[in-house]
């Protein structure tokens, strides 16, 4: 006999499509996409703490998000590289992007983790923290990984099984290798390879129109994700306090890292105004807040690098993709590091100058080929304290309070991801200044798949200023199961066609 449905479940799954009803109204009346999230996210709370442990129904909600996003990384992470590499024109300047990007994602991972071990050097982070060692950690035998293996796993063996696990960085490398094999071949034979080059085109078409269905659900997501969460959290205050300071110092490097350190090399080396960028990232940031995934964030993080951001479709293309298995500062930075100092003070270990240097050189390492999935942080972590000697228990111990971080975790890995992305296009002379000072455009049209440099300004500025002949036929935001393409104004209907 199943059991009976419960009333407050039932109810909470009500209140829940009701506020969809009321966010999809709020599109239709074309609302900014930022304003639409926070408001779900908001809203989301609330209904978590309404209905706390009530929210069965509710989380299946967003979990259809989170999967629909790691459904399309992949075939948007294949049709990126290749559509971005056979674009370039030369091998000459995929070398130099793919160099810059690499420098500047692990550059920026590196400053992380020197910023983190001096912030919990100074706070004396873990001393006089109960640490008990005698915790069982046989549950994280399956998650060491030896640095051999992390870099064996750089080269696929099945890259159908690595397309099917979303491992990223085969990924990565069989598509440059295809794509690069084909850039070679074009610069001799062009027409040999000229039909794989419309192929990759019209898929990328196909995918970017994909992408925007599922970006158009992000707010109600949002409201998912965050009511499940806050319905669920729950603490012994009794045990709390000590990992209250690990929280609290993990929250502060993160966004001190994410905003302003990253902000002062976005204005230094990319001569770009750090509020304005994230004011145009915070959608994505969002995003990464609650869904905890840096390479299900990875779609939208793409259309706002380029349609808000003016970063080109070359770089957005390769650099944000990489972000998401390279660099990591929140997961391979950030957190290994304070998990360990939190270790190394709590026990009383002697650790000198060495035995940190080496800490910073793993943190590093560990950064290249990370998973930008929930509980990557986990791995991370365990694979820095296992190659530095140091014992596993403070993994174990601080896990009730890991899903909390890995919130300010995500947003700091996007962020970072995106600003190298910003850095690797201003040096490259593809960072486009007038989509950028332009007004903020609208997501529904970031996602049209056969955009140009120049429709990212167009559509930044129909978005702030209908002309009359949009004023008899406004976009609506983009309502659910609804094409973007439909929604957008008459002259994008017009050029872009039924397809």
């Amino acid at each position: 006999m199943e059991p009976a449905l419960n009333v407050w479940d039932v109810t909470a799954l009500a209140v829940t499509i009701g506020l969809f009803a009321g966010i999809l109204a709020l599109s239709r009346r074309r609302v900014n996409f930022s304003v639409l999230t926070f408001v779900a996210l908001f809203l989301g709370v609330a209904v978590g703490v309404v209905f706390k442990g009530h929210v069965e129904y509710v989380d299946p909600l967003g979990r259809v998000y989170i999967n629909l996003l790691l459904t399309i990384v992949a075939p948007l992470v294949i049709v990126s590289i290749l559509s971005s590499i056979t674009s370039l024109g030369s091998t000459a300047q995929l070398k130099t992007i793919g160099a810059r990007s690499v420098y500047w994602l692990l550059g920026l991972n590196l400053v992380a983790i020197l910023f983190t071990l001096g912030v919990a050097l100074m706070v004396n982070l873990g001393k006089g923290a109960h640490l008990a060692t005698d915790t069982d950690t046989r549950s994280l035998d399956s998650v060491k990984r030896p640095i051999t293996e992390v870099f064996l796993d750089f080269f696929p063996t099945n890259i159908v099984k690595d397309i099917s696990e979303n491992n990223i960085i085969p990924i990565i490398l069989v598509s440059v290798l295809v794509a690069v094999s084909c850039s070679i071949i074009a610069d001799k034979h062009p027409e040999k390879v000229a039909p794989f080059k419309r192929l990759v085109e019209a898929l990328r078409e196909i995918i970017f129109r994909a992408v925007g269905f599922v970006i158009a659900l992000t707010p109600y997501a949002v409201l998912a994700l965050t009511a499940s969460f806050t319905s669920s959290f729950s603490a012994d205050m009794s045990d709390v306090w000590p990992l209250l300071t690990l929280l609290v110092v993990a929250y502060i490097v993160c966004f001190t890292h994410a905003y302003v350190i990253n902000g002062v090399f976005l204005r230094v080396s990319a001569n770009v105004n750090p509020v304005a960028f994230f004011r145009k990232m915070l959608p994505a940031q969002i995003a990464a807040f609650t869904t905890q995934s840096s390479a299900g964030t990875l779609p939208l993080t793409t259309a706002l690098l380029r349609g808000r951001v003016g970063v080109s479709s070359e770089v957005a293309g390769f650099t944000a993709p990489l972000g998401t298995t390279i660099g990591m500062p929140g997961c391979a930075g950030v957190w290994p590091v304070l998990l360990a100092v939190y270790a190394i003070n709590a026990l009383g270990i002697p650790y000198g100058l060495g035995d940190y240097a080496v800490l910073v050189v793993l943190g590093v390492l560990v950064s290249i080929g990370t998973a930008g999935v929930p509980g990557t942080a986990t791995v991370t972590a365990t694979t820095v304290l296992t190659a530095a000697g140091l014992p596993l228990d403070v993994i174990i111990l601080t896990l009730p309070i890991s899903a909390i971080a890995d919130m300010a975790r995500t947003t700091n890995n996007i962020t970072s991801a995106a600003v190298a992305a910003a850095i690797v296009a201003r040096k490259e002379g593809r960072l486009d200044d007038a989509v950028f000072d332009a007004p903020d455009a609208d997501l529904s049209l970031l996602t049209a798949p056969d955009r140009e440099p120049e429709d990212d300004l167009r559509a930044a500025e129909a978005t702030s200023v209908p002309t009359p002949e949009n004023d008899g036929d406004p976009w609506g935001g983009v309502p659910v199961g609804a094409c973007s393409i439909d929604s957008a104004p008459r002259e994008w209907r017009e050029r872009v066609g039924a397809r």
